[in-house]
């Protein structure tokens, strides 16, 4: 049976590092069709535009998106130690109204990249924080901090260094079984079914 995962990138940057991070992960999930949703056209999340009204319709078609999905990757540059805005401000959409929360229960895994030595360590525990507390479930292992990311890749985007490309295959094997996983679980079978 093929998976939905819902794909969500950080950046907005045109050529980000973690959307092309994404797309190599994205065609190397076993069983899975994945669709990026993006984030940047979600308004902020300001709970009075939910108050007896219908929400703002960006609002709308993303929860969708995440409820049909039976898995989630995340894939986040680190700004600051943390997440970027566009990303928490998709988690909040996502997790509002509270007893609405389309997140919960979702299978998940987070990855990280950076030009930097450290691979966006900070972004990608500050993330796991958001999605524990938003009863998602967290792939634990392999984690996948992505350092020194440009110099993993061409000017296309194209993840060309060995060793990178093989860690990311058995990051997108490990997901898939940790998604099986969980629609094998009584608890998933009620959500999809």
């Amino acid at each position: 049976m093929t998976r939905r995962i819902a794909v969500i990138v950080g950046s907005l940057r045109k050529g980000a590092y973690s959307a092309a991070v994404a797309r190599h992960i994205s065609k190397r999930i076993p069983g899975s069709e994945t669709r990026v949703v993006a984030i940047g056209g979600l308004p902020l999340y300001n709970p009075d535009l939910e108050d007896g009204i219908d929400p703002p319709e960006p609002w709308a078609a993303f929860r969708r998106e995440i409820e049909i999905s039976e898995g989630v990757l995340f894939v986040t540059p680190e700004y600051n130690r943390s997440i970027p805005a566009a990303m928490k401000n998709a988690l909040d959409v996502g997790s509002r109204p509270s007893e609405r929360n389309v997140w919960g229960g979702k299978r998940v895994a987070v990855v990280s990249t950076s030009p930097g030595r450290i691979g966006g360590f900070g972004a990608n525990h500050a993330l796991r924080q958001c999605c524990v507390n938003l009863d998602m479930r967290v792939m634990g292992q392999p984690e996948a901090y992505f350092g020194d990311i440009a110099g993993a890749m061409d000017s296309d985007g194209n993840i060309t260094d060995e060793r990178t490309r093989a860690t990311l295959e058995r990051f997108a094997t490990a997901f898939a079984s940790w998604i099986e996983e969980g629609c094998r679980s009584p608890n998933m079978q009620k959500l999809i079914n």
